[in-house]
């Protein structure tokens, strides 16, 4: 299939999947990364505060101390599929939820790089530029820098960044620092990948869905540091269930969620009626399935609950003012997670 000024291009039929869905299984990509550990520097006085081990969602070096206020180095890279057909909105997209990684671990981004790879023969380089401009976009609206990046030809389109960003390592928001007692909080609706399958199988365009992933999850890190929580995830390809299951598991903790209070997007669930699932949210709950109880939470609802976010919220363990509270953490028991 090449696009053709003939032909209107629809950016989400050049990607075998979409957005956030696109990722690597979660249980695959944890069979792939167990045991793989890295030796500490030799001579490093940069202690590695966030890395590997618990599946956090960026990883965090202490800067050397020389004065003044401490701070540390926060990094990460998110790059995928087109998640939407407009390329300025793919574009924009895209950059939100790679800056959403540090606003997740409750840094500020500074720096970004652009990560292309793009079907040279068969996408036109304008469509590659609206691209980059809508990630152009919303870097700046976060305040961070794009100094460049890095590109491939490639025979499917995805777009991404890496992102630096500056944190306190006093104050982080961290996967594994949830503690019995504390509330949950949602940043976010759900519905972001049962709305985009619908869209790339039927052209049909969801105005809330694009207006959900565009928006920066900074103004929710920043009220998550003022309430003094220190725990915290962003919420996208492994779905709620997936990101509470592994911020359940870090902290050593169960999550009890009322689903009747997780905030759903206009149209989620009757996409889910409609058998608009991605096989990525289907993996999800799979994954899931052994660590949850259920109850009797129906079918619909498990699967909007696994649902493959794009850009989606954050999930913070404790009360942040203008954020729906979807439940609580207790005590271990026999269960990450349980559905009321």
């Amino acid at each position: 299939m090449t696009a053709t000024a003939e032909t209107p291009v629809r950016l989400t039929q050049f990607a075998h999947g979409g957005g956030c869905a696109c990722k690597i299984p979660p249980g695959e990509l944890e069979d792939v990364l167990g045991g793989l550990t890295a030796a500490p520097p030799a001579a490093g006085d940069t202690p590695l505060l966030v890395g590997l081990a618990t599946g956090d969602d960026a990883a965090v070096v202490a800067l050397p101390a020389r004065g003044g206020a401490a701070q540390a180095v926060v990094s990460t890279a998110d790059f995928f599929t087109p998640v939407v057909d407009d390329p300025y909105d793919w574009g924009r997209i895209a950059a939100a939820n790679a800056l959403s990684d540090v606003y997740a671990m409750g840094g500020r981004p500074v720096l970004a790089v652009n990560l292309l790879a793009w079907p040279r023969d068969v996408l036109p380089f304008d469509l590659a530029r609206e691209v980059l401009r809508g990630g152009l976009e919303v870097a700046a609206e976060a305040g961070c820098h794009v100094g460049g990046g890095h590109s491939v030809d490639d025979p499917e389109p995805k777009y991404g960044m890496a992102v630096t960003g500056l944190a306190d390592p006093e104050r982080l928001l961290r996967n594994d620092a949830g503690r019995p007692g504390l509330p949950l909080t949602l940043t976010k609706p759900l519905g972001l990948g049962v709305l985009n399958n619908r869209h790339k199988a039927t052209g049909e365009r969801f105005a809330q869905a694009v207006a959900t992933m565009v928006a920066l999850n900074r103004d929710a890190s920043v009220a998550a540091l003022a309430a003094g929580a220190s725990c915290a995830t962003d919420v996208t390809g492994f779905g709620l269930l997936g990101h509470l299951h592994k911020l359940a598991r870090a902290s050593g903790v169960t999550a009890v969620v009322d689903t009747a209070a997780v905030p759903c997007l206009d149209g989620a669930r009757e996409a889910v009626r409609d058998g608009y699932v991605s096989g990525g949210t289907r993996r999800n709950l799979e994954w899931v399935a052994p660590h949850t109880d259920f109850g009797d939470t129906d079918t619909g609802t498990r699967l909007l609950l696994a649902d493959a976010q794009t850009s989606g919220g954050l999930l913070v363990a404790g009360e942040i003012p203008g954020h729906p509270v979807i439940g609580e953490l207790v005590p271990r028991g026999p269960h990450s997670v349980i559905l009321k």
